[in-house]
């Protein structure tokens, strides 16, 4: 059994190359990825299992994560669950599984965005880089105010989320982004697609399921009971709600 790394991930500036671990066995596909971000300003390391990831964890710090769920011993949904238990890295899993099904563990256990085999290597670097953006552009803007909401406190500058008791609660770029885009919509029916404009830039390939999986997940931390939402509010037909009081914060 491997032992998940303690915080790993470090966000680098952003004046800093961008640098990506890549997980995949397939020899000739981790180096066309390679190549084909390395040709795009990355810097990219390039490891064929979870046992081989956790030995350059152990020295190395990475911006991005893009996981093949098919590999040798431990597999790409085992990684994930254990990379987001310990950081909120931005994560891309790769896969020929095409089933939604599929698609929605690997969103449901913590992973950003989910890219199907075959790809065209320059879509998956535009989503790559869309997931960067989204994850950083907050650092750009920070007079973008801290708001608040049911003892809540959301800090999109340093994209943190504080509880009430002001414990610092980890989220993914997803669901940051989500709730982000709730809180700032606050008392209007947002629908998936809207949600997904809001928060990819329209970028195509997210599935509008997705969105379910991510407000399921940002419910399961900021509700005093997820299974009876007050604060995320779900309309039939409609899309979601956010219904809590925001205020700026000072």
């Amino acid at each position: 059994m491997l032992h998940a790394p303690p915080s790993p991930f470090s966000q680098a500036c952003l004046d800093d190359p961008t640098r990506i671990v890549l997980v995949e066995d397939d020899a000739t596909i981790a180096q066309v990825l390679t190549e084909a971000f390395d040709e795009n300003g990355f810097v990219v390391t390039s490891v064929a299992s979870g046992e081989e990831l956790d030995r350059r964890l152990a020295g190395e710090g990475f911006d991005l994560v893009l996981l093949d769920v098919m590999l040798p011993g431990e597999d790409g949904f085992s990684i994930c669950r254990r990379l987001r238990a310990a950081s909120g890295v931005p994560i891309i899993m790769l896969t020929a599984l095409g089933e939604d099904v599929d698609r929605i563990v690997g969103l449901e256990i913590g992973a950003d965005d989910y890219v199907t085999k075959p790809f065209n290597s320059r879509e998956l670097i535009a989503r790559a880089k869309a997931l960067l953006r989204r994850s950083r552009a907050p650092f750009a803007r920070n007079r973008l105010r801290p708001l608040g909401f049911a003892g809540w406190r959301l800090y999109p500058g340093e994209r943190r989320l504080v509880s009430p008791d002001g414990a610092q609660v980890t989220t993914t770029s997803a669901e940051f982004d989500l709730l982000l885009a709730l809180c700032q919509n606050p008392g209007r029916i947002l629908s998936r697609e809207q949600l997904l404009d809001l928060t990819h830039g329209g970028l195509a390939g997210p599935i509008e399921r997705s969105v379910d999986v991510h407000i399921s997940r940002i419910r399961q931390k900021i509700e005093p009971d997820p299974r009876d939402p007050m604060l995320i509010k779900t309309v039939r037909l409609g899309g979601y709600v956010f219904t809590a009081n925001v205020e700026p914060l000072l």
